[in-house]
């Protein structure tokens, strides 16, 4: 199984939020997913950006690959940390 560590959109129309999640990589996008690791909105820029950097290290130490999105996030969260 290939888990992929991506954003899942969520909020409402015009006004997005989404989750970072680790996800099958053959899973939709908006489907099912195996944890949820944080959350970001885009309103509110990288600073709001909230993320459980434990269980990102985790999910990454057994294999995941994040997007390059999510892979941002984690850079600026894990500087800010």
């Amino acid at each position: 199984m290939a888990v992929v560590l991506r954003l899942r959109k969520e909020g409402a129309k015009h006004r997005p939020v989404f989750r970072i999640v680790a996800a099958d990589k053959r899973f939709p996008k908006e489907g099912r997913f195996l944890e949820i690791l944080g959350t970001y909105d885009p309103q509110k820029g990288l600073k709001g950006a909230t993320v459980n950097l434990d269980r990102v290290n985790a999910w990454i130490s057994q294999g995941a690959k994040p997007s390059e999105t999510v892979a941002s996030i984690i850079k600026t969260a894990s500087v800010s940390a």
